[in-house]
């Protein structure tokens, strides 16, 4: 990488910033995950290499300015790893995987607290330094904000005594937005095509209803990522498993219409519902 930065080196490599680089982190870590999802190992491989590209490009681009080298990452990490982990390599006892969160975020709370008092000041996540919720970044994608929030405010008792009570209030949520529905003009939402969403989102309805829309919508997600939590799964993780596949039964379906010299377009919703539930008894085992 020094080389490639170096004059005589890459071209595009020397006029990369920490900013251009930012988009290819995100990159390159959605294809790592994409990879773990697919458990193709020989990709795995490949892709983890690429995600250590990035911290190396980082790594060299700091030690240009003289803020930090690759060393000072890897010191760090490997204090990180020996301070968080007393029970391994200290005094400490913890029994359960359980204990150990607990000790680890109040670790780093402590680790935290005594940054913020040596520079005088917070930033990350917004928070005072003493907050449960400092350090949450909101720059992550939203499902994934949402359930570090409520997994760091259930480690202080802040949280659902049973699941009954969280498919209850997503009962409760889900009234809140039918209520909320009845403001909006006639003939309703028409989500059927996509004129009708546009004009939906262009100014059928006031701003004031939209929000108000938002703000339910928003409530009934963070109820449902608390249920991925409560259930030890990660939001992320079952929405793009979704995702997968239900572009594996919708590109079976375009495939069935294209043998036809058709297009979904050109379809019946009931002919694209047969054949999507065709799709679906052919995954069964």
């Amino acid at each position: 990488m020094a080389r490639l930065r170096a004059p005589g080196g890459c071209p595009w490599d020397r006029e990369q910033t920490f900013d251009t680089i930012k988009p290819y982190t995100l990159e390159e870590t959605y294809e790592v995950l994409e990879a773990i999802d697919a458990r193709d190992w020989n990709e795995l491989t490949g892709e983890l290499g690429d995600l250590l590209l990035q911290v190396l490009f980082y790594a060299e681009m700091a030690a240009e300015e003289r803020h930090f080298t690759i060393d000072d990452v890897l010191d760090g990490l490997s204090s990180k790893l020996i301070d968080r982990h007393p029970h391994v390599f200290g005094d400490v006892r913890a029994d359960t995987p359980g204990q150990v969160v607990r000790n680890w975020q109040a670790l780093k709370a402590e680790e935290k607290k005594k940054r913020q008092q040596a520079s005088g000041s917070w930033s990350a996540g917004g928070a005072h330094p003493e907050s449960v919720l400092h350090g949450i970044t909101s720059k992550m994608p939203a499902l994934m904000e949402a359930h570090k929030i409520s997994t760091r405010v259930a480690h202080v008792g802040f949280d659902w005594p049973n699941i009954e009570g969280l498919f209850d209030k997503l009962t409760e949520e889900t009234s809140e937005l039918r209520k909320n529905l009845e403001d909006y003009p006639a003939p309703g939402p028409q989500p059927q095509s996509a004129n009708a969403v546009a004009s939906a989102r262009g100014g059928t309805i006031s701003d004031e209803l939209r929000d108000r829309l938002e703000d339910e919508v928003g409530d009934l997600l963070f109820v449902l990522v608390n249920i991925a939590r409560y259930l030890s799964l990660d939001p992320e993780s079952a929405l793009r498993k979704t995702n997968r596949k239900f572009r594996r039964r919708f590109e079976y379906l375009e495939e069935r219409l294209r043998e036809q010299g058709r297009k979904p377009a050109d379809a019946s919703l009931e002919e694209m519902e047969s054949l999507w539930q065709e799709s679906k008894r052919l995954e069964l085992p």
